[in-house]
């Protein structure tokens, strides 16, 4: 039997020759918005959809959510008199107190830094864990562990198992997108949005919001590729279809290959879809100062949080925006929130971005009435130590021992607080909560068991929370979602 050269059956070969870059598609293996792969709802949902928020780097949780006067009286004493501790690159200093003031704010009466003026004034729709902890100290398997549940790479991310729980609410659009920080991808990379063992299908799309001619790697091609037609394009994807099949059928079983035939069937959707979600031009005058789009450096990631808006609104089932990226030492200002040497200049320059985008998310949520519906998650893969570090004490080290984590919408208490930490920040001591329990708590309001959404592989049926969470925080769900849902929780 003739057989085809295989370097004819090489699709990626094959569109960037033909096609001018489709097939070099970076939407790679993931873009499937078929729902027939997901199992749909195990009870009633209060939440449709989920945008999350990462700040990379170890937002500080002493500088921000969590308030300790006894830190403030202590101020400038040794916080390890004995000198036994060690934290993750330093020795203690001295205790160092919150950069910002505290005050209260809302009807809760809920402590805020002043470094987040504009997002203490929606403390009332939002809830707040303060007693967060996560089992390492490293960048890359903290990331890791608040995105997949586990510290080392390899396993699903939470929006992988969120589509393939529920698939997509549109055929036009990716069911996972995420929109890294303008300056690079968070430690770890993409492997924080992957797949893993599931399905490749729900792997993320990487949206570039710096770029809102080419969205999507390759997804048009290049300006200069004037062979490229779209009379072209549609004959070059028929014969792409049937090189697809002749290579798929003794290939059964493969997700990737799938994936990939699904990616560019996506691809071409994609193509009129992704150019009008990414095109702000019809937005209001008001809803632009609201993210303050025209400010240099608040302007980009509030940017990022309207296209999460905007992706949400069109169906999109889960949407994550990074606020920061991998660490380099050639800026002046770290390119996250990991502030070893200096932090009120380092959280003093990205503490007004993540103000501005986030308020602006919820404010703009709430005022279309999606914020009923859209479960909103801000977190760090861990957060920053109460002690002092660096030769001009203006640093802090890593803290996997207590961090904070705010919620808001989609069937979650507004205007609630959640466990403690000590009376310094160091540890969390009251009702301590792992990733496990954060992403049960949202699976279930999106209307799935976490005990059920379960995938066969390596001997076990593997899950977000793994084994040995706690389960839902019943505390942290409004009266209508215990109402609603009570025999399932």
């Amino acid at each position: 039997m003739y057989e085809l050269p295989s370097h004819l059956l090489s699709r990626r070969n094959f569109l960037h020759k033909t096609a001018g870059g489709l097939g070099g598609l970076a939407l790679s293996t993931m873009l499937s918005a078929s729902n027939q792969s997901s199992l749909g709802m195990h009870f009633p949902a209060q939440a449709k959809r989920v945008i999350q928020i990462f700040c990379s780097g170890g937002l500080s949780h002493i500088d921000t959510f969590d308030y300790k006067p006894e830190l403030e009286r202590r101020a400038g004493t040794p916080f390890d008199p004995d000198g036994k501790l060690q934290f993750f690159a330093s020795k203690p200093g001295n205790c160092q107190p919150s950069f910002w003031k505290f005050r209260r704010h809302g009807q809760s009466g809920i402590w805020m830094s002043d470094l987040l003026p504009k997002l203490a004034t929606c403390v009332d729709d939002m809830a707040f864990i303060y007693s967060m902890q996560s089992k390492t100290a490293l960048h890359g398997p903290g990331n890791f562990m608040m995105n997949t549940g586990q510290i080392l790479p390899g396993f699903p991310s939470m929006g992988s198992w969120v589509t393939y729980g529920l698939g997509c609410e549109t055929d036009n659009l990716p069911s996972f997108v995420v929109l890294p920080d303008k300056r690079g991808l968070p430690p770890g990379g993409i492997i924080n949005w992957g797949a893993g063992f599931l399905p490749a299908q729900h792997q993320a799309t990487t949206v570039n919001v710096n770029d809102p001619d080419q969205p999507i790697a390759d997804l048009f091609p290049p300006k200069s590729f004037e062979m490229a037609t779209p009379a072209r394009d549609r004959a070059g994807l028929s014969l792409l279809e049937k090189l697809n099949k002749i290579h798929k059928a003794p290939r059964a079983g493969f997700s990737e290959m799938e994936a990939r035939i699904q990616a560019y069937e996506m691809a071409a959707r994609l193509q009129l879809s992704a150019p009008e979600v990414t095109d702000i031009k019809g937005e209001s005058e008001a809803t632009k100062k609201l993210y303050e789009l025209e400010h240099p450096d608040i302007g980009p990631f509030g940017r990022q949080c309207l296209l999460a808006r905007r992706l949400a609104e069109r169906g999109v089932r889960f949407v994550q925006v990074y606020c920061g990226a991998e660490n380099t030492t050639a800026e002046k200002i770290r390119p996250n929130w990991d502030s070893h040497e200096d932090l009120p200049r380092d959280h003093g320059y990205w503490g007004p971005i993540l103000d501005t985008g986030a308020s602006g998310l919820l404010k703009d949520l709430k005022s279309r009435g999606m914020l009923e519906d859209t479960l909103v998650i801000c977190t760090s893969e861990f957060g920053r130590q109460p002690a002092a570090q660096g030769k001009a004490a203006k640093g802090r080290d890593h803290n996997g021992g207590g961090f904070t984590t705010w919620l808001a919408g989609g069937g979650i208490k507004p205007g609630t607080t959640y466990g403690s930490t000590d009376e310094l920040g160091f540890k969390a001591v009251d009702k301590v909560v792992h990733s496990y329990e954060l992403h049960a708590t949202a699976l279930h309001l999106l209307g799935l068991d976490h005990e059920r959404l379960t995938w066969y592989y390596n001997g076990l049926e593997q899950r977000l929370t793994g084994f040995e969470g706690k389960g839902i925080i019943k505390e942290l769900l409004s009266s209508k979602s215990l109402n609603r849902n009570s025999k399932f929780i």
